[in-house]
C-alpha cells in the first residue's frame, strides 16, 4: 500500500519518493498544498474506486495518515 501511495505521489506530482516514509508530512517536508493534496486525492480516488470526502482531507496530514485511511475503507 505504501508503494502505491508513494508512486501516486512521484507520478501526480513529479517528487522524488526517495526517503519518503509513512512518517513524511505533506506540508513540512514535501511542500505540498492542498491544491497538490487534492490532485493526490484524485488519483487515489480513480486508483481504488473510492470518493475520500472532503472535509476527511484535513486529517489527512502525513504519508501514513493516507495508508491508514485506505486500510480503514478495507483497501489493502
Amino acid at each position: 500500500m505504501l508503494e502505491k501511495v508513494l508512486s501516486i505521489l512521484e507520478d501526480q506530482l513529479g517528487i522524488d519518493v526517495a526517503g519518503v516514509n509513512e512518517d513524511t508530512s505533506f506540508q513540512e517536508d514535501l511542500r505540498i498544498d492542498s491544491l497538490d493534496l487534492f490532485e493526490v486525492v484524485t488519483a487515489l480516488e480513480d486508483e481504488y474506486e473510492i470518493e475520500i470526502p472532503q472535509e476527511e482531507l484535513d486529517s489527512l496530514k502525513t504519508v501514513g495518515d493516507v495508508v491508514k485511511y485506505l486500510q480503514s475503507k478495507g483497501i489493502e
